[in-house]
């Protein structure tokens, strides 16, 4: 995807490749906004010398950082945020791409990995429909901001499902497999959960009208996008939760079974005791014995052994125990 540079005109909005024309742009006071997914020498140029980024905050940009942040310089403000992204449709291997945000009064910039798809879209839909541009940079960061928390609640709401079917098999208790995926679900959302804390807090303080650089009329959609990153927010302790209650639900199912494996084993040993004895004590073979010569007593034997057998299994049946 490389660099693009996207500038406003009065029929709409141009794209380029050539970053040489920002000068200009700055002269003439056009709005413009140059995306990038990934920084090299001459956009560092660019970086320092025509937009007069920090040396700190282009260092930060250049490298990945853990936690969402807000810093206000003399003419923009750099933001840090995090999206998701899943490689596949398992959200339990989602993964956070990090979006960072410079906002000044006449340009955007942006920086991010190429899978970020929610920076594709916007650039497509700020190609077909010039608008947002025209709006203003505050107008334009919310675009950005507000894609971001739209794909966050597409990846939340795949665990939904995901969580049901994780439900049903620790229910059923069948498989230790259900242990696993648990504690692979609970990662993704541990990981979602460390996001959303800080990153709610920045977008908390975009949306209170903090910096002047977000005009008033866009603080309403700024608003908007906190709120529905707080529902994210919620989302994700609610399912982690649930995936604990299913934890719970499993490791009870199996404990309950294993009641019953121990209880029927048990029934077992206690029932082949007294047939183990009476087999043990017409095994002795003594000569003085009465019944070693008798003509019945083998089938006196046996069925001395079915009627104890028998009368304990009235018993248990009598105390519920079978």
């Amino acid at each position: 995807m490389g660099t693009i540079l996207f500038v406003s005109t009065g029929e709409g909005v141009r794209s380029t490749q050539d970053l040489s024309e920002v000068p200009k742009l700055l002269a003439e006071g056009t709005p413009f906004w140059i995306d990038a997914t990934e920084i090299d020498d001459p956009l560092k140029a660019v970086m320092l010398d025509q937009l007069k980024l920090h040396p700190l905050a282009v260092e930060d940009i250049s490298q990945e950082r853990m936690a969402p942040k807000i810093e206000e310089y003399d003419d923009y403000l750099y933001v840090v945020i995090h999206g998701i992204h899943c490689p596949n449709t398992d959200p339990a291997h989602l993964e956070t791409i990090e979006l960072d945000l410079v906002i000044s009064e006449r340009w955007v910039f942006s920086h991010h990995p190429a899978e970020f798809s929610a920076s594709e879209k916007l650039r497509e839909e700020i190609t077909r429909s010039p608008r947002l541009m025209a709006k203003g940079t505050s107008f334009l960061a919310h675009g950005i901001l507000d894609r971001v928390v739209d794909h966050y609640v597409a990846v939340v709401e795949k665990f939904d499902g995901v969580i049901e079917e994780v439900e049903h098999a620790a229910h059923r208790g069948r498989s230790d497999a259900v242990v696993g995926r648990i504690f692979s679900l609970k990662r993704a959302l541990q990981k979602l959960r460390r996001t959303a804390t800080h990153q709610r807090e920045v977008l908390l303080r975009l949306s209170r009208g903090e910096f002047d650089l977000v005009s008033e009329k866009a603080l309403p959609f700024y608003r908007d996008v906190h709120d529905h990153f707080v529902r994210v927010a919620d989302l994700t302790e609610s399912y982690r939760e649930l995936l604990s209650a299913a934890l719970e639900s499993y490791r009870s199912t199996v404990a309950n079974r294993m009641n019953e494996v121990m209880k029927t084993l048990t029934l077992v040993s206690t029932l082949m005791l007294p047939l183990t004895f009476i087999a043990g004590v017409y095994g002795m073979n003594f000569d003085q014995m009465p019944e070693l010569h008798w003509a019945f007593g083998y089938p006196f034997a046996l069925g001395l052994m079915g009627a104890v057998a028998l009368g304990m299994l009235l018993w248990f049946r009598h105390k519920r125990w079978w």
